[in-house]
């Protein structure tokens, strides 16, 4: 029986860690557990990029970010490279939008048929930090992240609550109006996107239990990548806290996650409710991780697991229950997902898009020549920074300096880096030659610093930006 409708849930800055049904003894994610367990989960599944903006461009599109030149904060999504939204509606299909969206502002056409309470860029410029790369000044804003943390609430929390308010009321009203073409619904979270608050109710879940800190690492030490330098310079998260702090900030993750978790729960129930669950299909995903001090990184931005790699989950009708599947997979396999699970014919299925239906790659054995790739060339970048993983490695390489090679089966937390090692010289060389039959990266990396110039000279150059100052998170309503 093929899916009569589908509701895509997407959280943000979700750690891919940070579900009980990967293992994590500590948090507490029944309503995704339960999924999972329904379902598949792919446990390795990435990010396109690991920040928001050219994430969720790239997964609109089906395409990677060098395809598409949104490359960063401030070059956000604008439809003009048509997605799966556009084409869904113009097939005259009812595919609905409620929440985050991060493209570049209210006038853009989305594709969608209708957008409810979204958000986009601030001013309808985002970041232009992210223009400046290197040269970018600290992010003074990041010093909010040790101000604003801990048991409370703040607006992000109520913007969650009034989404799965709208998704609950928009799916009773959908029943009542039905129609002969299946629905998509895209429902998306902020949380747990920092500041790192909790509602007490979820901060104090937490309460007396020895959650795991990362190991302190001060920011000008050996065991860091020059490269990650960079990021720890120009995002400096770390620089104003302490181990009170982190300690705090680290509870208030956990309980943000429960928190999402319980508000994906109410939506599920409400499927349940009226009746829609059994022939709806489920896919759970997050935009990118979150670092969370490990390494003295907060946020996202680097090409390590915390960041890069992603919870995704897929359930529903022709999928199997209780599955795990090790094949790497990415928010580009949406696309073709969604089509997949309706039976819908794509005009972009003899297109040169990268993704693959995740219900044929649950449906097949581990796939260890599969490849996914991640890119960033935003803020505080020192040349682009590009990730491979095929089979049991992840490959990262940075323009102007040392490459990375990480085992990722034998070593998930990344402590030991081979690429050095005289017995993995070949390997090496073989994922540089697969990177580089992908793209160009020193091309591609001239190419997104033309295209920040250009834009940087177009909003009144490096005074602007400075004048216009820094600023950590999307305020609600942009």
């Amino acid at each position: 029986m093929k899916a009569k409708n589908l509701i895509f849930i997407m959280a943000d800055e979700h750690n891919s860690n940070f579900l009980g049904v990967k293992g994590n003894k500590y948090i507490k994610t029944p309503n995704l557990d339960s999924l999972a367990k329904n379902g598949v989960l792919f446990n390795n599944a990435y990010t396109p990029s690991p920040l928001c903006v050219p994430a969720r461009a790239a997964m609109a599109t089906g395409q990677h970010v060098h395809n598409i030149s949104y490359w960063d904060g401030a070059h956000a999504y604008d439809g003009k490279i048509k997605g799966w939204a556009h084409e869904l509606r113009d097939k005259d299909y009812n595919v609905t939008s409620i929440g985050k969206l991060h493209y570049k502002n209210w006038e853009v056409d989305t594709g969608f048929t209708e957008t409810i309470e979204p958000m986009h860029l601030k001013d309808g410029l985002g970041d232009l930090f992210g223009l400046l790369r290197e040269e970018m000044p600290p992010k003074l804003a990041c010093k909010r992240l040790s101000e604003e943390l801990g048991r409370g609430d703040c607006e992000y929390l109520e913007y969650d609550r009034t989404i799965t308010k709208n998704a609950c009321s928009w799916l009773e009203n959908v029943t009542k109006n039905p129609t002969e073409k299946p629905w998509v619904l895209f429902v998306s979270y902020v949380s747990p996107h920092y500041p790192l608050i909790a509602p007490p109710e979820f901060y104090d879940l937490y309460d007396g239990v020895d959650l795991p800190i990362p190991e302190y690492v001060d920011k000008n030490s050996t065991k860091l990548h020059p490269w990650i330098k960079g990021i720890r310079k120009g995002w400096p998260y770390d620089d104003y806290m302490d181990d009170e702090k982190r300690k705090i900030a680290i509870q208030a993750y956990y309980g943000m996650c429960s928190f999402m978790d319980s508000n994906v729960g109410i939506v599920l129930d409400k499927l349940k409710d009226l009746g829609l669950y059994e022939d709806t299909m489920k896919i759970y995903a997050s935009d990118h991780g979150e670092c969370l001090g490990n390494r003295g990184l907060w946020g996202k931005m680097t090409m390590y697991q915390d960041a890069s790699s992603i919870p995704m989950i897929i359930a529903g009708p022709e999928i199997n229950s209780n599955e795990v599947c090790e094949t790497p997979t990415t928010l580009l396999d949406i696309y073709p997902t969604i089509f997949d699970c309706l039976n819908i014919n794509s005009d972009n299925t003899k297109s040169n898009l990268p993704g693959k239906s995740l219900i044929k790659i649950s449906q097949n054995k581990y796939d260890n020549k599969r490849w996914v790739l991640s890119e960033y060339h935003g803020a505080g970048s020192v040349g682009g920074a590009y990730m491979l993983r095929e089979g049991d490695y992840k490959y990262i390489y940075y323009v102007e300096h040392e490459c990375e090679l990480y085992n990722i089966k034998k070593d998930p937390d990344e402590f030991d880096n081979i690429a050095s090692r005289p017995e993995y010289k070949s390997l090496v060389k073989e994922y540089d030659l697969r990177l580089r039959s992908i793209l160009n990266p020193e091309e591609v990396d001239l190419r997104a610093r033309a295209d920040q110039k250009a834009m940087l000279d177009s909003v009144g150059g490096l005074d602007f930006v400075l004048n216009r100052g820094s600023y950590a998170g999307t305020p609600v309503g942009s």
